[in-house]
C-alpha cells in the first residue's frame, strides 16, 4: 500500500446449495488465508446461501441462516483489516433484496442491495427479490446499524485513493450500470459479487464487459463469479473471476478451476489518468454516502504482470498487428505532408542503422500509397570518419532493394575545412569533432532537398528525444519526423516485423543484419574496422531508458515507484545499482535537454507517449531535476 498498491482477491469457494453454515466456513477459511496480504475479498453473489435457491429464498429458515452466516463472518474478521464484500439474502421493511455486505475488523460498513433484476430467459430474480429503492437508509443486521442503499462509497483514510463501490452482477449487464455514476462520484474500485451462469460465447463477452467498464471508469473492477457447487438443474456455473485496471485484465480464474482471481490494483495511477482526462467528470454531490476505514499502510508484494518492454505488445499475434497499425500511422501522416506540399521527393539520410531503416521503409509505404516510385525517395549516405563498411554497405543494399534513388557523398573533406574554419584540431576528438559531422550531413540533407523540390525526412527516435541524444540543429531537425514518437526498444520490432515479412531475401538478409548491428552514431573513428562508439555503453540501456521513460510521462510515477516496478521488470537482468545508475542519467538528461524538443519538427504521434510541444508534453527548458535525484538520492 506505500506505493498506492493494494492487494484484491476474487473468491469463488466452493459451496452447498442452501448450506449457509458451510459455505461461512469455506469463506471464513479464505479469509483467514488472505487476511494477511489482501486489502480487499470479493465473493460471488448470494454466497452466503448459494445464488440457485429459488423459492427456497422465500423460507425464514434460509433468511435467518444467512444472517447466522453473516454473524459468524463478522466475528471471523475481527482483528484482520481485509476489506470483505459478501452476498446474501436481507429482509427490509417486509421487502427482500439481494445484497452484498460490506465489512472489515468485524464492523458492518455497509449493505448494498441489487439494482436491477433479471427476470429472463433463465433468470428470475423478480419473482423472489425486490430491487433496490432511492436513497440511502439505515439497516440493522446482525446486532449493528449500517446504511442500506446502493450510493455508498468506502473511503480508506490513510489511502484515498482507495475509494469502494458496489455493483451486483446484472448491475453491469445493463444500458447505464450504477458504477458509473459511482466512479464518477470518485470510487476509484468497483466490486461486482456475480453469479453469471456459463454458456457458449459467454466467457469471451463477460471479459469484454469488464475490460470495458474498467477502461470506460479509468477505475479498478473486480468481479466475483459463482462457481463450484452451485445448483446445475439448469445452469451451469464457472467461478469465471476476473480483475481488470484501466482496461486490462490483471488476473482471470480459468473457467471451472475453483481458483481465486487475484492482483495488485495500482490506485494512484487510476487516479493520474482521471487527472489526465480532463472530460472524466468532477464528483457531484448526487447523494452518495462517504464511509470511512482505515489500514495500516505497509508494503504489497508486486505479482502483477510487469513487462520490460511497456511500449511493446507481448503476445506475438498481437505484436505483428500493432507493429502494422504503427507503419501505417506513420506512412499515412508522411503521405499527407508529401502531398500537401507537392514534394517531388523524400530526402534522408540513410546510415545503415535502425533509425533511418524504419525511415526508408515508411518513406517507401507512403510513396505507394501515393501511387509513385520509391526512386522518389532521394537515400543520402555521407561516410565520414566513424563510418564503418558494414554500415555503409547495408545502407547502399538496402535502398538499391528498396528502389530508391541513392546518393554517395563523402563528407570528410567538408568537415575538415570546417575545422580549419573554426580552427579546431582534427585529431580533438571531442564534442565539436562529432556535432560538426551531424551539423553537415544535415546542411546536405536540406540543400538536397532544395535542389529536388523534396522534404527531409527525419529519423530520431522518441528515445533519443527523451535523453537529447541529438545534436542541435543537426540530426535534430528535419521537415517532418516520422519516428518521433517511436521509442528505441518498438524500432526494433518494427523492424524485425518487416524483415519477417519480407519477400526479398536480400532485403531481409540486410534488414536482420542491420538489427544486428550495435546502436552507434559513427561519429568517432571505428576501431579495426568495427565501431567503437556504441551508444548504450555512454548514455545506458535503451531498454532501462524506454522504461523509465514510459512511467515517467505516461503515468507520472515518482522515482521509488519507477525503481520498484524496474526491479521486478528487469530482474535477473540489472540489478538495483545498475538501475539506480541509470535513473539519474535518465532524469538529469531528460531535463537538461527539453530545450531541444521545444523546437520539434512536425510528426505524427503513434502512441500513448509523445514529446511533442504542441502535443502532449509541454515543459519549460529550464525545470530543475532537484526534487527527482533527491529522492534518488534517498534510495542510493
Amino acid at each position: 500500500m506505500n506505493d498506492g498498491l493494494i492487494r484484491a482477491v476474487c473468491a469463488a469457494p466452493p459451496l452447498r446449495v442452501a448450506d449457509c453454515r458451510y459455505n461461512t466456513d469455506r469463506m471464513i477459511e479464505l479469509l483467514q488465508e488472505e487476511s494477511g496480504s489482501a486489502a480487499l475479498l470479493v465473493f460471488p453473489e448470494l454466497s452466503i446461501t448459494g445464488y440457485t435457491c429459488g423459492d427456497l429464498f422465500g423460507q425464514q429458515t434460509l433468511i435467518d441462516g444467512a444472517r447466522e452466516g453473516l454473524s459468524r463472518l463478522l466475528q471471523a474478521s475481527v482483528g484482520t483489516e481485509t476489506i470483505v464484500a459478501a452476498g446474501l439474502p436481507v429482509v427490509f421493511e417486509n421487502k427482500l433484496y439481494n445484497c452484498a455486505a460490506i465489512l472489515q475488523n468485524g464492523v458492518l460498513l455497509g449493505v448494498v442491495p441489487k439494482s436491477n433484476l433479471p427476470t429472463y430467459g433463465e433468470f428470475y430474480e423478480g419473482r423472489n427479490f425486490s430491487p433496490a429503492f432511492p436513497g440511502i437508509r439505515e439497516l440493522t443486521l446482525c446486532g449493528q446499524t449500517a446504511p442500506f442503499g446502493t450510493d455508498l462509497l468506502f473511503s480508506c483514510r490513510e489511502l484515498p485513493s482507495f475509494v469502494l463501490a458496489v455493483e451486483i452482477c446484472e448491475d453491469l449487464w445493463v444500458p447505464c450500470p450504477p458504477s458509473v455514476r459511482h466512479a464518477a462520484a470518485g470510487a476509484t474500485v468497483i466490486a461486482n459479487l456475480s453469479a453469471s451462469d456459463e454458456t457458449t460465447g459467454k466467457a469471451s463477452y463477460r471479459r469484454q464487459l469488464v475490460s470495458g467498464q474498467s477502461a470506460r471508469l479509468l477505475c479498478g473492477y473486480l468481479y466475483a463469479d459463482a462457481g463450484q457447487g452451485e445448483s446445475t438443474t439448469d445452469m451451469v456455473f464457472s467461478g469465471h473471476s476476473l480483475i481488470a485496471e484501466n482496461g486490462a485484465i490483471l488476473s482471470e480464474a480459468p473457467l471451472f478451476s475453483g481458483q481465486c482471481a487475484a492482483s495488485e490494483l495500482d490506485l494512484p495511477r487510476l487516479c493520474t489518468e482521471r487527472r489526465r482526462i480532463t472530460t472524466f467528470p468532477a464528483a457531484p454531490q448526487d447523494g452518495h454516502r462517504s464511509i470511512p476505514f482505515s489500514v495500516t499502510l505497509r508494503p504489497t508484494a508486486l505479482t502483477r504482470p510487469i513487462s520490460p518492454h511497456p511500449f511493446v505488445p507481448d503476445e506475438t499475434g498481437e505484436r505483428d498487428a500493432r507493429c502494422e497499425e504503427i507503419l501505417s500511422i506513420q506512412a499515412q501522416g508522411l503521405r499527407k505532408r508529401l502531398e500537401h506540399s507537392r514534394a517531388k521527393t523524400a530526402v534522408l539520410g540513410l546510415s545503415g542503422g535502425l533509425d533511418s531503416t524504419l525511415a526508408l521503409l515508411v518513406c517507401a509505404r507512403s510513396m505507394a500509397l501515393l501511387g509513385r516510385p520509391a526512386s522518389d525517395i532521394l537515400a543520402l549516405t555521407m561516410p565520414c570518419f566513424g563510418t564503418t563498411a558494414r554500415t555503409k554497405g547495408n545502407a547502399e543494399c538496402l535502398a538499391e532493394e528498396i528502389g530508391a534513388t541513392l546518393r554517395t557523398i563523402d563528407i570528410a573533406a567538408a568537415v575538415r575545412q570546417h575545422f580549419a574554419d573554426i580552427g579546431h584540431r582534427p585529431d580533438q576528438l571531442d564534442v565539436v569533432f562529432e556535432n560538426a559531422q551531424a551539423r553537415e550531413r544535415t546542411q546536405l540533407l536540406m540543400d538536397a532537398a532544395n535542389q529536388t523540390g523534396g522534404l527531409v525526412i527525419g529519423t530520431g527516435d522518441l528515445s533519443e528525444l527523451a535523453l537529447g541524444w541529438a545534436t542541435y540543429n543537426g540530426d535534430h531537425m528535419s521537415m517532418y519526423g516520422v519516428n518521433a514518437s517511436i521509442p528505441k526498444t518498438l524500432i526494433r520490432f518494427l523492424v524485425s516485423y518487416e524483415a519477417r515479412r519480407a519477400t526479398n531475401p536480400r532485403l531481409a538478409a540486410v534488414l536482420r543484419d542491420i538489427l544486428d548491428t550495435p546502436v552507434s552514431p559513427e561519429l568517432l573513428p571505428p576501431k579495426d574496422g568495427e565501431i567503437s562508439q556504441k551508444t548504450e555503453g555512454l548514455v545506458g540501456p535503451y531498454d532501462l531508458h524506454d522504461f523509465f521513460l514510459y512511467y515517467t510521462i505516461r503515468w507520472g510515477f515518482p522515482p521509488a515507484k519507477i525503481l520498484r516496478f524496474a526491479e521486478r521488470a528487469f530482474a535477473g537482468q540489472f540489478d538495483r545499482q545498475t538501475i539506480l545508475h541509470w535513473m539519474k542519467t535518465f532524469y538529469r538528461r531528460f531535463f537538461s535537454q527539453q530545450f531541444k524538443r521545444s523546437c520539434l519538427p512536425d510528426g505524427p504521434k503513434v502512441g500513448s507517449v509523445t514529446l511533442s510541444p504542441r502535443g502532449d508534453w509541454r515543459m519549460p527548458s529550464d525545470a530543475s531535476v532537484s526534487l527527482w535525484l533527491d529522492e534518488l538520492e534517498r534510495l542510493s
